[in-house]
């Protein structure tokens, strides 16, 4: 996307200078709006044409079955599939009774424009109708961040060389045909989404003056929504309006004569909300006081408190690359997104699409824990806290879940919406218990990143208490006394159900030692959860005991038990078009061969770096990037970081620049679903503990790199109540205490000293000439450094 000429690089904004229809799907995920309660993605405002529409409401979800040739014990029953809302974009013109279309006419000019401080996605059009009247369209889009339940469009018509007649339609509208969840011209890619069709069930509608509501509920699962709009005209004399609904459609028609230079002014008002046990009156009226406070503000007010709550972010959040200007933007662009799809969520999942599209039926995955809550406990903690109180919401049904296994403790669900098991293929779903530990383990870096006690004692302990229990369930102690989990799937999606997969043992093993430790601190909260001290002990022998695996002959560590011994994928035999593997070979085959999805091992080297030796991460980094193809969007910035830290700074920024433009330049072809959130929360890991080298395993450690083209890299980080800037550049790295009290740090292994007062500079260290690695055929990254084309 970003390489087509109609996007420049700039780097605190998206811009379009032209439209494509070609990539207008791709687009509407780029330009989506949201605060993790609602998302709209980025259609254009007269709805027509459009790829993939899309208004969603974070939990709101229908149930359908999953279809099973034969059934087995314990499979889930029902999917959940994200449903499209009631849409309330629409703004649509006529002039001189021609409907305002890009696709007819002439069009002049048109321009859009997402920008990342003010939280703001305008457009400016010039346009010819049919009938040759010129008009200017320009409009301007918010999804609040601050009132949860709110957006608004400032929509502006100039008559540009004669008297026209205008009508505007502000619409509601459910039920749009064409409007289900499906991405049109997915095909069988998996990663696609469900057609669960038009799902909702009027209940009630009605209007008074610019006011409309809509309420439908979902046929399946019984959710009820509410869509609400109100409208503030500027116009000149002769104005009327008209207000009109009915089951499936709200309208507030805008009639005007314009003559040369004249403008009409609207500002649409649109709320969204919904409850699963909520009565009608009480969610309507709940709509109707958000609009209420949301026409107090005013179109101004809404705009200024967008500006304050992204300032604030940015000083806590922002990160500046000199150097590469694309992975600038990029960045930035994740940075945004990432606050869109978690800010408000509250209590619902952060999905690994976000609010952005519909891409894998809007389901939530580890992804967020491992990947978007570390940004998250820095730049937004509330969130990152809200993410992980959902989980515990959810508990009863992982606990429900893990006893129809036959299991003690909590096994939470591989992909859900609303807690329940979502997966109707039990061995990439049911068999990856690591999600459990990626759950304890978000909660232990969460407490690490803030120091937030009450969290640790009210969230973090029962999180950690019910999947401790769960591992002591699925593992055992062998005739060795070795505690071995076997049957299990790990990160890795090209393998699956092996004994001891490294980053499940690894993973498993922080879970149950953290869990021991937080059960003493908390002693009076861990009775209440039923633990005893036989309990404590197992979790502790189990730790201490916990099974490895080593290949002595290679020096390396085999994914799981056996792995290093499975034949060697061909990869000089394998097309290109024949990526990514698994639309074009069974799961079979992929199984019993060495090749990796998604990085695995070298993931768990990142997570529970103490684990290894530094020769360990080197031999293990150099024998896996041999044989991970990257088919998943999880894979680059974990490599990146890895490269970094054992020295290969070029490859480091290759993977950095795949993490970054993933999206913006649509790599896995896919970006029309919705955006890759993790990878976007990538694109920060590949920088700040990759390249900035930060670690927080009690001390908070930098160990900063920078590959050649790269001149300074600077993060700004709030970290245990304190706000911290790092500024890093080839010669020195700079630590300045923004605000908070003093804190130590460690730089490259030697502790400093930081307060408000002085800052502290280092030398940067300069790692020593790396051999390069080899991928396998075809799959190297594209070189970013001073290796690039």
């Amino acid at each position: 996307m970003i390489t087509h000429p109609a996007y420049t690089v700039e780097p605190w904004c998206l811009r379009e200078t032209g439209l494509h229809l070609d990539l207008l799907a791709q687009s509407e995920s780029l330009f989506a709006l949201g605060n993790g309660h609602m998302g709209w993605r980025g259609n254009l405002d007269e709805g027509d044409p459009h790829g993939v529409p899309g208004s969603y409401l974070a939990g709101v979800y229908e149930s359908r079955p999953l279809p099973y040739a034969e059934i087995g014990f314990g499979y889930p029953e029902a999917g959940q599939t994200v449903v499209n809302v009631t849409n309330g974009k629409p703004i649509r013109l006529l002039v001189n009774d021609h409907p305002f279309d890009v696709r007819y006419g002439e069009l002049r000019s048109h321009e859009r424009v997402l920008d990342f401080r003010s939280g703001l996605l305008s457009r400016s059009v010039e346009w010819v109708s049919p009938g040759g009247q010129a008009i200017a369209v320009r409009s301007t889009r918010l999804v609040s961040l601050v009132q949860r339940s709110m957006a608004a469009i400032h929509f502006e018509i100039e008559s540009l060389g004669s008297t026209i007649s205008v009508v505007l339609q502000s619409e509601l509208v459910a039920n749009e045909i064409g409007s289900s969840a499906f991405a049109p011209d997915a095909g069988d890619d998996p990663r696609s989404t469900a057609d669960i069709g038009s799902v909702l069930v009027g209940e009630q509608h009605e209007h008074h003056d610019l006011r409309a509501y809509l309420l439908h509920s979902t046929a399946v699962s019984g959710l009820r929504v509410v869509a609400a709009m109100d409208h503030a005209v500027d116009a000149p004399d002769g104005v009327r309006t008209i207000t009109e609904t009915s089951p499936d459609l709200a309208r507030v028609s805008v009639m005007v004569t314009l003559a040369p230079g004249q403008r009409l002014r609207l500002v649409k008002y649109v709320a969204h909300g919904w409850s699963g046990v909520r009565s009608r009156p009480a969610l309507r009226d709940q709509a109707a006081a958000a609009l209420s406070a949301a026409v107090h503000s005013g179109w101004d007010g809404l705009v200024s408190e967008q500006r304050a709550y992204l300032d604030d972010f940015w000083a806590r959040a922002d990160v500046e690359v000199d150097g590469d200007e694309a992975v600038q933007q990029a960045v930035r662009f994740g940075q945004f997104h990432i606050l869109q799809a978690a800010s408000r969520a509250e209590g619902r999942a952060i999905a690994a699409k976000g609010l952005t599209g519909p891409g894998y039926d809007g389901h939530a995955f580890w992804d967020t824990e491992i990947f978007v809550l570390p940004l998250l406990s820095h730049a937004c903690p509330a969130a990152a806290v809200d993410a992980l109180r959902w989980r515990r919401s959810i508990l009863p049904l992982a606990l429900e879940r893990a006893s129809q296994l036959g299991l003690a403790g909590a096994a939470f669900p591989w992909r859900t919406i609303a807690g329940h098991e979502c997966s109707g293929y039990w061995p990439a779903g049911t068999a990856a218990f690591h999600v459990g530990a990626d759950v304890a383990a978000a909660a232990i870096r969460h407490v690490d990143a803030t120091g937030d006690l009450v969290f640790e004692r009210d969230v973090a302990l029962e999180l950690l208490v019910q999947t401790a229990r769960l591992w002591c369930s699925l593992g055992h102690h062998d005739t060795q006394g070795q505690f071995r989990i076997d049957g299990v799937t790990g990160p890795d999606e090209y393998s699956a159900v092996a004994d001891n997969n490294v980053y499940t043992n690894l993973m498993a093993q922080q879970n149950l030692a953290a869990a021991a430790e937080l059960a003493l601190k908390y002693p009076v909260q861990a009775g209440r959860l039923r633990v005893t001290a036989p309990e404590i002990a197992a979790w502790r022998g189990a730790a201490t005991a916990m099974y490895v695996p080593w290949d002595e002959a290679l020096g390396v560590h085999p994914q799981a038990d056996g792995f290093t011994h499975h034949q060697v994928w061909d990869f000089a035999a394998t097309a290109p078009e024949q990526y990514p593997l698994l639309l074009h070979f069974h799961y079979f085959d992929l199984y019993r061969k060495q090749v990796v999805k998604q990085a695995d091992l070298v993931l768990a080297m990142y997570l529970r770096p103490e684990a290894f030796t530094a020769e360990q991460k080197a031999r293990n980094f150099a024998y896996y990037e041999a044989i991970t193809v990257r088919d998943s969007s999880l894979s680059a910035c974990v490599q990146s970081v890895l490269a970094a830290e054992t020295g290969h700074i070029e490859l480091a920024h290759d993977y950095l620049g795949e993490a970054a433009l993933l999206d913006l330049n649509d790599l896995e072809h896919n970006t029309r679903s919705g955006l890759h959130l993790a990878a976007l929360a990538g694109t920060w890991i590949a920088l700040v503990p990759g390249l900035g080298g930060l670690r927080e395993h009690g001390t908070v450690s930098f160990s900063p790199r920078l590959p050649e083209r790269l001149t300074r890299l600077a993060i700004n980080l709030a970290v245990r109540g304190r706000l911290l800037r790092v500024e890093i550049t080839h010669e020195q790295t700079l630590y300045r205490l923004v605000k908070g009290e003093p804190l130590e740090v460690s730089h490259d292994g030697t502790i400093i000293q930081l307060n408000v007062a002085e800052p502290v500079r280092c030398p940067t260290s300069q790692p020593a000439t790396i051999t390069t690695l080899h991928q396998p055929a075809g799959r190297a990254p594209t070189r970013r450094g001073r290796d690039a084309p």
